[in-house]
């Protein structure tokens, strides 16, 4: 999403209800989003984080410290404009889901995949009508286009805030299945992003922590954690 910059001028970030949903107002006037659509959003608790994000900046506006924001303009800049494509480009990860990607050693390694990642399948598969293949070591394993299908069908009735919260629970994670199970609250967000790092963690154990890596993970974490709160607030 394209950042912007600019000087703080108003005194107060507000929002009022509208037929379509919270606009956002500063000193009473519209805020544009960058593609220049007037920032309404769908939930009047939505509003208020964004609200409070424009009320925290100071002399000069830091588009890195306003993830709603950010958020909400994604949403309506670009993923209402293309949900279609978003929807085939998150469907894809299910095809390569994380979760159906295992470790063919150590044993140790083996047991915690298979502790976090099976019984979420076994949700998906109850839940949901799909059953997805897994492997081990680095042969490719494929899926069936129907037990695909059944995931990908889930996201037809999110609005654009929602598929906005979900793209970066998928992306983050790097899995269909255990965003889909941070939508339905499956597991705490602790929970959840530890099963998205087992292999990475697991190296941290045998060889170290790398500085860069640990702030960008912790950068990664907070993201995940913010997506879960947007989506729910949706």
């Amino acid at each position: 999403m394209s950042e912007w910059a600019m000087k703080r001028f108003w005194k107060e970030a507000s929002f009022e209800e509208r037929p379509d949903g919270f606009e956002v107002l500063l000193d009473g006037r519209l805020v544009k989003t960058p593609a220049k659509r007037r920032l309404i959003v769908p939930t009047e608790a939505m509003a208020f984080h964004i609200a409070r994000e424009w009320d925290a900046q100071d002399e000069v506006v830091d588009p890195r410290m306003m993830p709603w924001t950010r958020s909400a303009n994604a949403a309506l800049d670009k993923v209402a404009a293309q949900r279609l494509e978003v929807c085939e480009h998150l469907a894809g990860y299910a095809v390569t889901d994380l979760v159906c990607y295992r470790a063919d050693g150590p044993d140790a390694l083996v047991q915690r995949q298979s502790e976090a990642w099976d019984p979420v399948l076994e949700w998906i598969a109850t839940k949901f009508g799909s059953r997805l293949n897994v492997t081990s070591g680095v042969m490719p394993v494929s899926q069936a286009k129907t037990d695909v299908d059944r995931l990908a069908a889930t996201m037809r009735s999110l609005t654009v805030f929602q598929l906005t919260g979900f793209y970066d629970l998928v992306t983050l994670s790097g899995s269909f299945v255990l965003a889909l199970s941070a939508t339905e609250s499956l597991h705490t967000p602790e929970e959840l992003w530890s099963f998205s790092r087992i292999d990475e963690d697991w190296q941290i154990e045998q060889w170290g922590a790398d500085e860069e890596a640990a702030e960008h993970a912790k950068t990664k974490k907070t993201a995940f954690s913010h997506a879960i709160d947007f989506f729910k607030a949706a």
